[in-house]
């Protein structure tokens, strides 16, 4: 059976040098994010003593493509097929009577603030967030499982605030038990295995179980326990669980946040949490997820809706190859689709279709499969050689923009995009774009023999 803990990955990150540990003392008041901040790309960050608690925290686990490739136990280039896969072909979570998050158990009074090392990541939020909790909750119509990430921010005791964009699938549920006339239970699972953290991402919909493609992910069943005090299951191998209720009748005023293009933003005001009780291993590290415009949490959703907009489109262009949301895109904005020798205006079709598909992206590039899409010398090669200005671009103004779009008036905003494909005939001999080589046999016979070069 696979380890399905965040353990096995700290452990595989320390033996290849990739984990830095951070002795010191520091304060989750701002001194965590710095350091984050300032080692984004780095080896991953263990505080050991983080407000002379006892909880240690981890942070920049998953800067980088290859990362959760590592944790999923595959090479790097095989993430992609592995997310489709796991899309296609899910796997039912499995119940086990118990699991290492409930080795202790903390009941009312509860608070947060003080049981876990919440960091306080930028000058102008108001209180600490917990960024790398998963939610899990069901639908009170269906009873159909969600599994999500938003943001929660510390209030005071056992009172939290979520903020959730109202066009996501837990807003609209909450929702639902609003009109019901009651709160929506909840837990929130923190420091888990990639393929929890890449499942809760996927976009995917409302009713689809993502612990089934946490499943597809991981190739075998997720464990899952059910909560102490709420009708809800939660991986038995993560660190710690909150377990409570969000009260969509309550609703506290957030101010300004952070958001993936770096910028502070301001939503207005976001629903209320009580936490009833937290369970976590008896040795738990709290895993933070820096946010802003930082590789974690740009990564996290450019992997994730990169695998679902690929599934999406092949289903209607199998030209389609890839589909990558890019990390200068924000992880979100951006994206660049690989074809296979896609038809007259198939190129155009397969941009529209992404931006109906992900109302995020604004800007999105179609390229050959023989580019690798995360090369940008690559793409702009293609641009240079196979884009004609003329006939290859779409400027599409006064679309509707996502709330987190950095440049959009009035929730509207103009999006682009780029054809640089081949054409039939491009690349034959004697045309303009065929490709200079030297003679094919000593081209390959150097080849085998480099090495003695």
């Amino acid at each position: 059976m696979t380890d399905q803990s965040m353990r096995g990955f700290l452990a595989a990150l320390e033996n290849s040098g990739d984990l830095h540990r951070v002795d010191r003392h520091v304060d989750t008041r701002f001194e965590i994010a710095s350091i984050l901040s300032l080692r984004e790309r780095g080896p991953a960050q263990l505080f050991t003593q983080v407000n002379d608690g006892a909880m240690p925290v981890v942070g920049n686990l998953y800067n980088d493509r290859g990362r959760f490739a590592t944790a999923l136990g595959i090479p790097r280039e095989r993430l992609d097929s592995l997310c489709l896969s796991a899309l296609e072909r899910p796997i039912a979570p499995r119940m086990v009577d118990d699991g290492p998050v409930q080795q202790i158990v903390h009941s009312q009074p509860l608070d947060i603030g003080r049981l876990l090392p919440v960091p306080h990541w930028f000058e102008r939020e108001a209180a600490p967030y917990i960024t790398a909790g998963v939610i899990v909750a069901k639908d009170p119509d269906t009873g159909r499982r969600n599994v999500s990430i938003a943001r929660l921010r510390l209030e005071g005791g056992c009172r939290l605030m979520a903020g959730i964009a109202k066009n996501h699938h837990l807003a609209r549920i909450a929702e639902k038990a609003h009109h019901r006339g009651h709160d929506l239970e909840i837990a929130v699972a923190i420091g888990n295995h990639a393929a929890v953290l890449l499942g809760s991402q996927m976009y995917v919909g409302l009713g689809d179980d993502e612990f089934d493609i946490v499943g597809g992910l991981l190739g075998e069943p997720v464990e899952l326990v059910k909560c102490k005090t709420v009708d809800l299951e939660v991986p038995a191998h993560a660190e710690i669980v909150l377990e409570g209720r969000l009260r969509p009748a309550d609703l506290i005023e957030e101010g300004t946040v952070s958001e993936f293009p770096g910028f502070y933003v301001y939503y207005g005001p976001g629903i209320a949490v009580e936490i009833d009780c937290v369970t976590h291993r008896s040795d738990a590290i709290y895993q933070a997820i820096l946010p802003g415009y930082a590789p974690e949490h740009c990564l996290l959703g450019a992997v994730a809706i990169g695998a679902t907009l690929t599934r999406d489109l092949q289903r209607s262009i199998p030209a389609v190859r890839r589909v990558l949301v890019t990390d200068g895109g924000m992880g979100r904005l951006h994206a660049i689709i690989t074809m296979h020798q896609p038809r007259l205006g198939e190129g155009k079709r397969a941009i529209m279709l992404a931006m109906g598909l992900v109302n995020l992206l604004k800007l999105v590039i179609v390229v050959e499969d023989d580019v690798d899409p995360e090369d940008p010398r690559q793409v702009e090669w293609s641009l240079a050689a196979r884009f004609r200005g003329h006939e290859d671009l779409l400027v599409l103004p006064g679309v509707r923009a996502d709330r987190c779009d950095p440049l959009h008036e009035n929730l509207v905003v103009t999006k682009i995009g780029m054809v640089a494909t081949t054409r039939p005939g491009d690349g034959d001999a004697g045309g303009r774009s065929e490709f200079v080589r030297p003679p094919q046999d000593v081209f390959e016979r150097i080849r085998k023999e480099l090495h003695l070069y």
